[in-house]
C-alpha cells in the first residue's frame, strides 16, 4: 500500500505538519500567508516502495512494514540488491532472491554512479558471494549469523577486492545504518500521528521562530 505525502507549514512559532495544506493555521485560525519561507513544503520520503535498480543496501522490519505495525524496536531485515532490482537476503532458509517483499524500506547506496567497473561486475559478484557454503540454511544463526551477516560480509569483499580496509558491524552500523534509520524514524513518527490525527504540531526552534517574525513584518 502507498504511503500519504506528509506537508510541512510554518506558523504561530510551531512546525504544522498534514496531509493537505490548509487554507488557515489550526493554532490561531488565521488564513495561512504566502510567503516563500512559510510556503507548504512536502516532506520528501525516506522510504522506497520498490527496490532500486542499483546497488543498495535495503532495510526493513522483518515483520510488516515501516508504517505498518513498527514499534521502533521490532527486528530489522537487510538486503542488498542488484542492478535489475533484485535484492539478495539471508534467513533460515538460506539466500532469497526477491523481486517483491521490499514495500516502503530503507534503501542506502553502496556504489558511486561513476564507478563503471564495479557497477558492471556487480549483479556477478553478488551471485558468486550468494552461493558460498556460509550461507546454507544450517549455517544461520540469529545473533551471530544472519542477514546483516551476509549484507556486510559481502561489502567487505568488495573493499578487500579493491584494498581497502574492511569495516566492523558496529562501524558500518553507526556510520552508515543508525543516520539512515534515525531519520526514517521521524518520518515514521509523523505518518503515525497523522494516522490518527489531522494535524501534528511541533514548536520551532527558537531560530526558526526569530525568521518567522522577520518575515511578518516585512
Amino acid at each position: 500500500m502507498a504511503e500519504s505525502g506528509v506537508v510541512r507549514v510554518r506558523h504561530c512559532g510551531s512546525a504544522i505538519f498534514c496531509r493537505r495544506t490548509p487554507r488557515h493555521c489550526p493554532l490561531c485560525g488565521r488564513p495561512l500567508p504566502a510567503g516563500l519561507s512559510q510556503a507548504p513544503q512536502r516532506l520528501p520520503s525516506p522510504l522506497r516502495d520498490t527496490a532500486p535498480r542499483s546497488p543498495a543496501l535495503l532495510i526493513t522490519p522483518t515483520r510488516g512494514t515501516f508504517l505498518r505495525g513498527y514499534d521502533g524496536n521490532s527486528d530489522l531485515h537487510v538486503g542488498i540488491t542488484n542492478r535489475k532490482g533484485v535484492v539478495y537476503h539471508y534467513n533460515q532458509e538460506g539466500i532469497h532472491r526477491s523481486e517483491t517483499g521490499w514495500e516502503q524500506c530503507i534503501s542506502i547506496p553502496l556504489v558511486q554512479p561513476d564507478m563503471l567497473g564495479l557497477l558492471q561486475q556487480w549483479d556477478q559478484l553478488l551471485e558468486d558471494f550468494s552461493v558460498g557454503e556460509a550461507w546454507l540454511p544450517h549455517r544461520y544463526e540469529e545473533q551471530e549469523h544472519n542477514c546483516f551477516t551476509f549484507a556486510l560480509g559481502f561489502i567487505n569483499s568488495i573493499l578487500a577486492a579493491q584494498g581497502k580496509e574492511q569495516m566492523s558491524k558496529s562501524e558500518f552500523t553507526e556510520k552508515f545504518v543508525i543516520p539512515q534509520t534515525r531519520k526514517a524514524s521521524k518520518y515514521i513518527t509523523l505518518q503515525q500521528q497523522l494516522t490518527a490525527n489531522e494535524f501534528y504540531i511541533v514548536p520551532l526552534p527558537e531560530e526558526e521562530k526569530v525568521a518567522e517574525k522577520d518575515v511578518l513584518l516585512h
